[in-house]
């Protein structure tokens, strides 16, 4: 089969590699239908992460399982379902608690051994503690499942945020960073029912898709100017709940000084770079909490799942690119050129 692979910095190829097969008997071969290429896939891209000439890349991905181990309960031949950027056994306690994210037995999609999503088909380990199923109609709508491919990680990433921040009818939430996990980090805001929403970034078509999804207000610029920007919208005081979606010492910088005393930020932004910019002497002066990591997705599949069908939230509009996996290397270049916010990649 194919799928996408790195060698080196800005060296993306689409390459022949051995077929996924069932090795566990907790394991399921998915086709995949769906597939995307994420805002932290570009790090590995760019260099700043390490990675194995020849290492498999991609983490978002829906599909149809094509075959299942002899242990497998939950799905079988013909289910659609969509998988977290994480498996997970769904038995351990992290995994009942609902940090899946921390399974012992857990891994990411794309790591040395295992299977990208970026590709025609995946090896699912553990797939009845890691993959939802989806309804079989969903297949034929190309919306739906642009937006159930978001579930995979950018909207339950950016709804951990909002839980993180704290965010709650009759709340003010800052959003910090206007890609695609900020833009899902607006839209699990107005969810959650926040009053006002202030999404913060320079790109006119991003902010214009922050406002449909909820956002009442657009601060464009950055640093100290956006610091006074926010606090000129809030009464000097703050938003209550504030969304890190870029991972960079400014951007934690200007969340810390743009949160109210006594409110929250949530962070998600991959740490990347000097990325502290945190004065523990200030937040503890102005009780400011701070929650956030990796987002255990497949703990918040379900919820999302169910207002993806009935259409309380569509976080489709991210896509704004689509290719097939002959276009891959293309897509990673408009990303990381900002030409694209988000890809979706069609492998057949």
């Amino acid at each position: 089969m194919r799928a996408t692979v790195i060698h080196a910095p800005h060296d993306i190829r689409v390459e022949e590699v051995p077929d996924p097969i069932v090795q566990l008997p907790t394991d399921v071969v998915v086709r995949v239908l769906r597939a995307c290429i994420c805002g932290s896939d570009l790090w590995a891209y760019r260099g700043e992460s390490a990675r194995k000439p020849g290492q498999r890349i991609g983490h978002e991905f829906l599909g149809i399982v094509e075959e299942a181990g002899a242990e497998v309960r939950a799905f079988r031949t013909g289910d659609l379902v969509v998988a977290p950027f994480v498996w997970s056994d769904g038995t351990c306690d992290y995994c009942t608690e609902g940090l899946t994210t921390s399974c012992p037995q857990g891994g990411f999609w794309g790591s040395v051994g295992s299977d990208g999503g970026q590709g025609e088909a995946v090896r699912v380990p553990l797939a009845d503690g890691t993959l939802v199923k989806l309804p079989a109609d969903a297949a034929s709508d190309d919306r739906l499942l642009a937006a159930l491919a978001s579930l995979a990680d950018v909207m339950g990433t950016g709804h951990h945020a909002a839980v993180g921040a704290g965010a709650r009818p009759g709340g003010t939430v800052a959003v910090v960073g206007d890609g695609a996990v900020g833009l899902c980090g607006v839209l699990a805001a107005k969810r959650l029912g926040a009053d006002r929403i202030i999404a913060m970034g320079r790109h006119r078509s991003r902010t214009d898709l922050a406002r449909t999804f909820g956002a009442t207000d657009v601060v464009a610029s950055r640093g100290d100017e956006a610091v006074a920007a926010v606090q000129e919208l809030t009464g000097g005081q703050g938003a209550h709940s504030v969304i890190e979606a870029v991972g960079t010492e400014q951007s934690m910088h200007t969340a810390v000084s743009i949160t109210r005393d006594g409110g929250a930020i949530g962070y998600v932004g991959v740490p990347h770079g000097s990325a502290t910019g945190l004065d523990l002497g200030v937040m503890f002066g102005r009780n400011i909490a701070l929650r956030g990591g990796v987002a255990p997705v497949r703990t918040y599949l379900p919820e999302l799942l169910v207002d993806v069908l009935n259409g309380t939230i569509d976080p489709s509009p991210v896509f704004d690119l689509t290719v097939g996996l002959d276009g891959v290397p293309d897509g990673y270049k408009a990303m990381d050129t900002r030409t694209a916010l988000k890809v979706l990649i069609k492998p057949a």
